[in-house]
């Protein structure tokens, strides 16, 4: 146990060396909600609503986090570790190359929830962002959303021969999804045709469970969310496990 909480410590301090994670993950976000802070302020989303532009922003921004953690900085540390033969060498040793691995999964995850709690303590003291979910439910909508894009950046890393071509699948479906599934933009703005794009992107789901989740819904309500980020997180880690196993990590 020691010396995996070794690993973990020399892990955190590697992701807040790297400018990348570390920016995207904890400083983008606070700007995004900063710049529309300032452009909507407490503004409704129409006339004679409760909910405000800031109060389904702050849920958005915070699978933006997700993403960052989940599909660029996870699946591209271990990817980069693979290349450099790092795994080789702690299958050399009594730690072996899972713990390092689990060390990377519970550093992202802990900078992650860091992420989230930096948007919701700035969104509260700024722009009086109201969350109305239970405690519960949150925890529940964060899970899953986790764990499916966590487990889209793991087949990332299984699919990828090299660093470079896991860091093409990376961008090209993060960015992808960061501006087409209302992360960054409602998705009320986007034009129809947008919308139906949107509709077929994975983090589109976990934007709108999170959204409806901090307006007060249900769990029940959003089954169709939490069916589509489970099964996507079953799939892409059975897939991500059987394409490790044959090829050579060494």
């Amino acid at each position: 146990m020691k010396r995996f909480i070794a690993i973990c410590k020399i892990e955190l301090r590697l992701f807040t060396r790297d400018f990348f994670s570390f920016f995207f993950a904890l400083v983008f976000p606070v700007l995004m909600l900063l710049l529309f802070g300032g452009i909507f302020g407490n503004t409704p989303i129409y006339e004679g609503a409760d909910v405000t532009m800031m109060d389904i922003c702050v849920p958005a921004y915070s699978v933006m986090v997700i993403g960052v953690t989940g599909l660029m900085s996870l699946p591209l540390t271990l990817s980069g570790y693979k290349e450099k033969k790092i795994y080789k060498r702690f299958d050399a040793t009594p730690v072996g190359k899972k713990s390092i691995m689990l060390a990377q999964v519970l550093v992202n995850l802990i900078m992650t929830l860091i992420g989230i709690l930096i948007l919701l303590i700035i969104g509260k003291l700024l722009y009086h962002v109201q969350i109305k979910g239970t405690f519960i439910s949150l925890c529940v909508s964060m899970s899953f959303s986790i764990a499916a894009l966590f487990s889209m950046g793991f087949l990332f890393t299984a699919i990828g021969q090299d660093l470079k071509s896991t860091t093409l699948l990376c961008y090209l479906f993060y960015f992808v999804m960061l501006f087409l599934s209302g992360a960054t933009m409602p998705d009320m703005l986007f034009p129809d045709t947008i919308k139906k794009i949107s509709d077929c992107l994975p983090m589109t789901y976990a934007v709108d469970l999170m959204q409806g989740v901090f307006a007060g819904d249900s769990l029940g309500l959003h089954r169709t969310e939490l069916l589509i980020l489970g099964v996507l997180t079953v799939i892409c880690t059975a897939v991500g496990a059987i394409l490790y196993r044959r090829k050579d990590w060494t």
